[in-house]
């Protein structure tokens, strides 16, 4: 196996890595759409939505039944961290909701480790765990799932957006939040919808990435800096950008890894983070905003 091929390899599996980082980031990007705020505790989603799946696996509930169950207790804790600790500043016109996202983060986080403890554990999944190649290059079929996972949440929220009168309104007040009310679409409901997708998708992430990295208190930490480097590199409002900025930044992780030591693992991120916001604050594929006066 040559060197080239030995970092064809590992580009490959850390791209279908990276779809998870896409994911949460396009979780970021649909609260900022409605509301121009964003959950700092959506890694804490994430892995409060993966224990409590884990726990319904553990209850004997079969897994074709607890991805959907996973699913609502995400949109669900969306709409916990909406209310609290969004709407409120949101009313105020303040930015508190930076602060008050990441309080209830913590909170999540201490939450977990007094439920199910310090500990990692093991997310059974009956996708079998052999892999198979692809022009030589080794893929898992959990990788596969991911991939497919990712894609097809994203692919089914942008046609909801499209195609359903609950997702013009979403379009409308993304657009323009003034003159949706003045349509008669309530923003408030508006953003909780947001809040509510944003949940579900952390939940996807959750169930997609714990097989492959076990379930912890700690897997939310690492997963929101990335998530947001991507959600910032590719623009707030990019839409599917953040794909393919996840796939490269997965990619760049593992290429790091194995060249430098797993210890430089997280320098790709936050290289890519320090560069966007010094360089293109919008993001590659954002709009520029245009202010009037």
């Amino acid at each position: 196996m040559g060197h080239s091929f030995i970092l064809l390899q590992l580009s490959v599996s850390g791209a279908l890595m990276g779809l998870v980082y896409a994911l949460v980031a396009y979780g970021f990007q649909l609260t900022y759409a409605t509301s121009k705020s964003i959950n700092f505790g959506q890694g804490e989603l994430v892995m409060l939505s993966a224990f409590c799946s884990l726990t319904l696996l553990g209850w004997g509930v079969p897994y074709w039944l607890m991805v959907p169950l996973g699913l609502v207790i995400g949109a669900l804790l969306g709409l916990i961290v909406e209310r609290a600790a969004v709407r409120l500043a949101l009313e105020q016109k303040s930015e508190g909701w930076i602060l008050l996202s990441i309080i209830v983060g913590l909170f999540g986080f201490s939450m977990a480790e007094n439920i199910w403890g310090r500990d990692d554990r093991p997310f059974p999944t009956p996708i079998p765990a052999d892999s198979f190649d692809v022009f030589g290059v080794s893929i898992t079929w959990l990788e596969v799932s991911v991939a497919i996972g990712v894609l097809g949440i994203m692919g089914l929220v942008e046609l909801f957006k499209r195609k359903t009168l609950l997702g013009k309104a979403f379009e409308a007040v993304s657009a323009d939040r003034d003159a949706a009310e003045l349509m008669g679409i309530s923003a408030k409901r508006t953003v909780m919808l947001s809040y509510g997708l944003s949940g579900t998708v952390a939940a996807l992430a959750g169930i997609l990435i714990s097989p492959i990295t076990t379930v912890g208190p700690t897997m939310a930490a690492a997963l929101i800096l990335k998530a947001f480097s991507v959600a910032v590199v590719a623009g707030l409002d990019s839409g599917f950008g953040v794909v393919l900025v996840g796939l490269i930044l997965g990619a760049l992780e593992n290429l790091a890894s194995h060249a430098l030591g797993s210890g430089w693992r997280e320098a790709p991120g936050l290289i890519l983070l320090i560069m966007a916001l010094a360089l293109r604050p919008t993001g590659i594929f954002g709009k520029a905003a245009i202010r009037k006066v």
